[in-house]
């Protein structure tokens, strides 16, 4: 009789995820929402004056305002249950070392505010330690049931923050229930997913500018509008335009690092623009198109040398209470593609 093997100590050899293989789409989809996040966000940084009825203005409002926070917030809570997933094979207590990770987030997000009042750090955190711990109880099939109902929910309050509980719910149940399963959807059923939202947020858009319905139209517009990029950029993995997109996995491997550096580098810029005396969306976009240039650049450079984003790395050693490993030994390792299906 083979004996079996020991369980692996709890966390005593430092990150316990850290041979854990990443899933490059997802990567990219993360890159790809701080990209929009990143645009969209200039204006508030800055603190520019909105408002209007000019093309900028409603191109701004259909296209970014509200458009890829819920691809952020979606993907925040899958990757909450691949953390935990990976922290249960080493770790005695996973979610403690979970409850941990989120509460030095807290941290992060409430320094970060002090730059960007608006920041969502913070809320993350609270509300992944309020929801989605305990939801980490609860079958995989209730997951989805209350991610859909919290979300569907969320519209009567008119979206914004409201939308965080059952996005994370969402994400977290697509995890529980295998990333593959969203990443592998035939392309037949996702080219009609995309044709279908896309349509859909063409309508939603056209009469959040036409009409004086409320901020719930625009929530249900953002929430479609987020959908349809969702399933395009999926879409577009399965094409050639594959290798230019995966120039968003690092960013989306340093998401904490982007996202709060981009913060720094629009107050910084903003000295010299002061772009909050009077609405210029061209300079704003211009100014965030730029941020994100240099975030695409210097997160390619640094994690060729690097496992881990500078921020990331702090993160990693206070959840685990110790220091990890940062430097990269050989060459950069790519992450783990999903099969899709034809």
């Amino acid at each position: 009789m083979v004996p079996t093997p020991p369980r692996a100590p709890a966390v005593r050899d430092g990150d316990a995820t850290a041979g854990t293989p990443r899933i490059d789409e997802i990567d990219i989809l993360r890159g790809f929402a701080l990209f929009g996040i990143t645009l969209a966000n200039t204006i508030d940084i800055t603190g520019m004056p909105t408002g209007g009825s000019g093309a900028a203005y409603w191109a701004h409002e259909t296209l970014l305002n509200q458009r890829f926070f819920p691809i952020f917030a979606f993907l925040f809570g899958l990757s909450f249950g691949l953390f935990l997933e990976a922290a249960t094979r080493t770790a005695r207590d996973p979610r403690a070392i979970m409850a941990a990770r989120l509460g030095f987030l807290i941290l992060f997000g409430a320094a970060h505010r002090l730059l960007q009042p608006r920041e969502i750090l913070l809320t993350y955190a609270v509300v992944g330690i309020i929801v989605l711990l305990p939801a980490s109880y609860l079958p995989r099939r209730w997951l989805l049931a209350l991610g859909g109902i919290t979300t569907a929910a969320a519209l009567a309050l008119s979206g914004g923050i409201a939308f965080i509980p059952g996005l994370f719910l969402l994400g977290y149940a697509v995890q529980r229930y295998g990333p593959e399963r969203l990443l592998g959807l035939p392309t037949p059923r996702l080219a009609a997913a995309f044709t279908a939202g896309a349509a859909l947020a063409l309508v939603l858009n056209a009469l959040q500018i036409g009409t004086d319905a409320g901020a719930w139209l625009g929530a249900l517009a953002g929430l479609v509008t987020a959908t349809a990029y969702l399933a395009g950029l999926l879409l577009l993995l399965r094409t050639p335009a594959e290798r230019a997109l995966r120039l968003l996995a690092p960013v989306g491997r340093m998401a904490l690092t982007c996202y709060i550096g981009a913060t720094v580098l629009v107050v910084a810029a903003d000295q010299m623009l002061h772009l909050g005396r009077a609405p210029d969306y061209a300079a704003a976009m211009s100014l965030g198109l730029c941020v994100f240039a240099v975030e695409l650049a210097f997160s390619a450079l640094w994690l060729r040398y690097a496992r881990y984003g500078p921020l990331e790395w702090v993160w990693r050693c206070l959840t685990w209470w110790r220091l990890v490993p940062i430097r990269r030994d050989g060459p950069a390792a790519g992450g783990r593609r999903s099969r899709a299906r034809p």
